[in-house]
């Protein structure tokens, strides 16, 4: 088992994104509104003029989705191809950042009935 974890800065991916996980059997994500830390330290009071000018320009992108969802090894490459087919890869600038680690136990997947 490994935690997937997306950061997405291009945030009108998100919906499209979580319906292919869905179509692909990857459920589960829990999903965060998150801010990196360029956007914290070039904030509004450092740069008004220039901050207010970016929220107008790029509102969508004050902050970013942090996306996590717990995978069988088997699906975390599957969730890889999903997210670069999605938004088109995530070797652009500004667009995101994606890691799997390793986890040694998980309680609370699979619920009694």
């Amino acid at each position: 088992m490994q935690v997937f974890t997306l950061v997405l800065n291009r945030t009108e991916h998100l919906e499209h994104l979580l319906q292919e996980f869905h179509k692909n059997g990857i459920g589960g994500a829990t999903v965060l509104d998150s801010k990196g830390m360029a956007r914290i330290l070039h904030s509004e009071d450092e740069m008004p003029v220039f901050y207010g000018l970016r929220s107008i320009m790029a509102p969508e992108r004050r902050s970013s989705k942090t996306i996590f969802v717990v995978l069988p090894d088997e699906k975390v490459e599957a969730a890889r191809k999903i997210v670069n087919a999605v938004t088109g890869g995530l070797d652009h600038p500004d667009s995101g950042i994606m890691f799997a680690v390793p986890i040694t136990f998980v309680e609370g997947l699979e619920k009694k009935k």
